[in-house]
């Protein structure tokens, strides 16, 4: 793959005159800001320009430019991933869609057109003055992309019930790696026509086309919810009571933090969680109030059968969105207390508890600081790796244990990554999570669409196993 130089700058003069002088961005010390994501990939490469595109057709012109030069193309959301998946490419450029952020909302068909730069909360936003809502819902919904949640099939604390990116993507418009834009699905509910194309780019991780506009569905408002906290004095009896919930009742939020998230938290806001507990569970109900008092008293019964130490229950709408509020902020709390290596390994339901269990192990084992928050109502966790970089052999013994409970995830049948994508940080690991052969199909999928791999050349695959595996 032949890439320019930053002094070359002929070359790069061709792109600043497609897509305007103040769209290209050449400034080592204004790039220097695009280069990672929040996983702060330290492999990330020295780009030559960053395009913070204004329209489609900056982004055609980029990619076409890109092609004819053979030139890497990393596309950039909000820079909220958590896998360096829009880590930078040396000599590439970063193709940022963080000016294209109109939102169109059509309540009759209830969906969104929404440029890919958008945030989660301005969809949110936009869909509330219609009655309506966006249920994807990460805990950085107030400063990550639509472009970005697409590209990961991000979920968030009411997947449990309501799904995740994919469930409420309707269709797209996507420049292709020659720099043609195509339109896939669109507002219809229902539409078998060929291949679902728009899902094959969800989840894709900008690895096999850019997203420049995406139509959303939407659904009537959530309800106030009603809302449980439950501790308890052992993770069995908290990842027990989890099974007993989720086999019986559909909660719209069933989250689990353990005893070193719970106090991390608490160390930030101070808002009185028992520091002694081993865990917490965040539950709530958005059925009508009668319907969702029942469902809260049925939660609490079983709480208490699997020896809960305590159970708080709110309808208030302040003190509910305390404790949530509360829960969005474990990651930042946690990463107070170090640097952090960050996960988000899912297992099937039944095997939370031995997950759970399992990295509490590896967390003894490497003497490291493993802080473990969950979606636990679909079995999907977040281990908080947490290390000082400036010990060698802790930073050593944190990436071992990165490694390990990526594998512990997928000899308990589940995946490396359940809605943070692969990006680069857990490339090494796919083919042990998804197998040979699928692994042979997701790199027919990727050199049919983009065989001279200049889409975010290095995320998800491997370039040289890519490129010493020729289908075409």
């Amino acid at each position: 793959m032949a890439q320019i130089s930053t002094v070359d700058m002929s070359k790069l003069q061709e792109l600043i005159d497609a897509v305007g002088e103040d769209s290209v961005v050449t400034s080592p010390a204004r790039i220097d800001s695009y280069r990672w994501d929040r996983a702060n990939d330290p492999e990330a490469g020295n780009p030559v320009a960053v395009v913070r595109a204004n329209n489609a057709e900056d982004v055609q012109a980029t990619i076409r430019f890109a092609a004819a030069h053979g030139i890497p193309v990393v596309p950039r959301g909000a820079g909220s991933g958590l896998s360096g998946g829009s880590s930078a490419v040396e000599g590439g450029i970063i193709l940022s869609m963080e000016k294209m952020r109109a939102i169109t909302i059509d309540p009759q068909t209830r969906t969104a057109v929404v440029q890919p730069g958008a945030f989660n909360s301005e969809v949110k936003i936009a869909a509330a003055e219609h009655g309506l809502w966006y249920p994807p819902d990460p805990s950085s919904f107030e400063f990550c992309s639509i472009g970005g949640n697409i590209a990961t099939n991000a979920g968030g604390l009411c997947c449990v019930k309501y799904g995740v990116t994919a469930d409420y993507v309707l269709g797209m418009k996507v420049v292709l790696a020659d720099g043609r834009e195509v339109q896939l699905g669109g507002s219809r509910l229902k539409d078998v026509a060929g291949l679902n194309l728009t899902q094959l780019f969800v989840g894709s991780e900008g690895t096999l086309g850019v997203v420049t506009e995406a139509t959303l569905r939407l659904v009537p408002a959530q309800r106030p919810p009603t809302t449980l906290i439950a501790t308890f004095s052992t993770l069995d009896d908290s990842t027990n009571a989890v099974l007993a919930v989720a086999s019986t009742m559909r909660p719209s939020m069933l989250e689990f933090m353990d005893h070193t998230v719970i106090n991390a938290v608490e160390d930030a806001t101070g808002m009185g969680l028992d520091r002694d507990a081993a865990a917490m569970l965040v539950i709530q109900s958005d059925e009508p109030a009668e319907y969702a008092a029942q469902e809260i008293a049925s939660i609490e019964a079983l709480c208490t059968q699997h020896n809960a130490s305590e159970v708080f229950a709110t309808s208030d709408p302040e003190e509910a969105e305390a404790i949530i509020v509360a829960r969005r902020m474990a990651i930042p709390a946690v990463e107070q207390k170090g640097t952090l290596l960050l996960e988000d390994v899912g297992v099937p339901l039944p095997r939370l508890g031995d997950l759970v269990r399992g990295m509490e192990q590896i967390s003894q084992d490497r003497n490291v600081l493993i802080a473990v928050l969950a979606h636990a109502g679909d079995g999907n966790t977040h281990p908080l790796l947490v290390f000082d970089p400036s010990e060698e052999s802790q930073k050593q013994r944190a990436h071992l244990a990165y490694g390990e409970v990526m594998d512990l995830a997928v000899d308990l049948g589940g995946t490396i990554t359940g809605e943070h994508g692969v990006g680069r940080l857990k490339r090494p690991w796919l083919v042990n999570s998804i197998g040979d052969d699928a692994l042979e199909l997701n790199y027919r999928v990727k050199q049919a669409l983009d065989p001279n791999n200049i889409l975010n050349p290095g995320a998800i695959y491997d370039p040289a196993e890519l490129e010493n595996t020729r289908f075409l």
